[in-house]
């Protein structure tokens, strides 16, 4: 059974779930927006689909930003969210496994480090969103 006070302490970690999202997902596409050239070298990931990335990315925060902004999130954009983030992890791992993007080795950690870290917040947000019933 819900009972009121577990509803409301749920929206604030929903919030606090999509926000938390929303800004490293900003802070990552402006990185590679802003360094493409530095990020290139660093990774493998040549500059011009850096580039393409950080402005994905930058538009994506600015959406999951959005959803979180009503008193109470919509139910369906939080899952919008979560499975979006989902492909993003399977993106990135199928990415490194099949050379996609010819990152190197540091590239490539980097690339299935940040697809865990998009998983756990998928992951947050889902238990987030199952809790505010």
């Amino acid at each position: 059974m819900t009972t009121v006070s577990s509803v409301t302490a749920a929206r604030p970690m929903l919030r606090l779930a999509l926000r938390l999202d929303a800004v490293v997902t900003g802070v990552n596409g402006l990185v590679h927006l802003a360094l493409a050239g530095p990020v290139a070298d660093l990774l493998g990931l040549p500059a011009g689909p850096g580039r393409a990335i950080g402005a994905f990315l930058l538009v994506y925060a600015a959406a999951v930003w959005a959803v979180s902004v009503p008193g109470r999130p919509r139910r369906v954009a939080v899952r919008a969210v979560v499975e979006a983030n989902l492909l993003w992890t399977v993106l990135s791992v199928v990415a490194v496994v099949t050379g996609w993007l010819s990152l190197n080795a540091l590239g490539s950690v980097w690339a299935v480090m940040q697809a865990l870290v998009v998983a756990g917040f998928a992951a947050f947000q889902w238990t987030a969103l199952r809790r505010d019933r």
